[in-house]
């Protein structure tokens, strides 16, 4: 199910004019745990010929994550420069835990990359979500110290973005000039502000971002069964 809405979510990118110049995924790349599942998922996005760069969530077997992508010239939790931005990727993953945590060396490796990068502006990519979500459920799973990495990446001045995953639905908020987004899943998404686990009838989705030298961005969900906008 999830390599058929995947491939739904992809068939949809490809039938718009939008293009992208880098694709990002924010973790949860697979179900199954197995290194086949990632070379499927590494099969599908490297027939977009474009560079992606992945960040593991709380089902991923990070190992076996980090030797396939390796394998597949992936970028597994790596950072790129372009267009006057910096896009960090860091690591929010508990080994056997659904809830997330940001170990001290990883927000160090972060602060290092922002504060030695020479591009102006900042997005910082991750699985769980920094922000509560209203669903009493998904808030037991968030990120525990979200406060502390809320903190790290407000402390520069030039973090505009933070966009994460985990919580299968949409979210968009802002701190201290921040903006958090959250993106819908390619496959099933939770119902928002339930007390327990619930999914809806929403279908996959995923988020188009454009980031500009002067530090402006834009961005759109993309539900996969909307039409094509050219």
């Amino acid at each position: 199910m999830t390599y058929k809405s995947l491939t739904a979510a992809l068939d949809h990118y490809r039938q718009n004019e939008w293009r992208a110049d880098i694709v990002i995924s924010t973790g949860d790349l697979v179900q199954d745990d197995s290194a086949g599942a990632y070379r499927h998922f590494c099969e599908l996005l490297g027939e977009l010929a474009l560079p992606v760069y992945c960040v593991p969530g709380n089902h991923d077997v990070r190992a076996v994550m980090q030797e396939v992508l390796a394998q597949n010239q992936i970028n597994y939790c790596k950072s790129i420069e372009h267009g006057n931005w910096l896009i960090a990727g860091i690591d929010s993953c508990v080994d056997g835990k659904a809830g997330g945590h940001i170990a001290a060396t990883e927000l160090d490796r972060l602060d290092s990359e922002i504060y030695g990068s020479g591009m102006q502006h900042v997005m910082v990519c991750l699985h769980h979500p920094p922000v509560q979500m209203n669903s009493k459920w998904l808030d037991s799973v968030g990120l525990a110290n979200a406060d502390e990495f809320l903190a790290r990446v407000s402390a520069p001045g030039n973090v505009k973005l933070a966009l994460f995953g985990h919580v299968h639905q949409p979210c968009e908020t802002e701190h201290d000039g921040i903006t958090i987004l959250g993106t819908p899943s390619t496959c099933r998404q939770f119902t928002p502000g339930s007390d327990a686990f619930a999914v809806d009838d929403n279908p996959p989705a995923y988020r188009r971002v454009n980031l500009y030298a002067d530090g402006r961005f834009e961005h759109k969900l993309i539900w996969v069964n909307d039409e094509p906008v050219f």
